[in-house]
């Protein structure tokens, strides 16, 4: 199995796992928000916009995110180089479903913070 894969021991032919697990995860969410509201950044703009993530974690969601076609990365060949990333037409589809789901948290933020407070007593 390719290292980019993951297979599900109960569904193995489940064709939406491998591209969940990628837009899903805690470091892709923040950047494409962060690449929704701000427009196109460049790493190091990008970087400091999530200030607890690693340059390595960084780049890794960001490779990531490329080959799933979700941001585009545009290079220009400059002394330094200079690279850009916005989100892609695929990209942008995917973020009202993002939009939705972080807008539910936000309604819902204050009662399951409440909820989990009364749980860990």
């Amino acid at each position: 199995m390719n290292k980019k894969e993951i297979q599900s021991a109960t569904f193995p032919d489940c064709p939406i796992r491998n591209v969940i697990s990628h837009i899903t995860d805690k470091w892709s969410l923040l950047v494409l928000y962060t690449l929704e509201q701000k427009g196109v950044l460049r790493f190091k703009d990008l970087w400091r916009q999530i200030p607890d993530i690693s340059q390595k974690m960084l780049t890794s969601t960001l490779r990531h995110l490329e080959d799933d076609g979700i941001i585009s990365r545009e290079v220009f060949m400059e002394v330094p180089p200079r690279v850009e990333y916005r989100l892609s037409e695929r990209g942008m589809s995917l973020m009202p479903h993002l939009d939705a789901l972080i807008s539910w948290g936000i309604e819902h933020q204050e009662s399951i913070l409440k909820d989990r407070t009364a749980n860990s007593k």
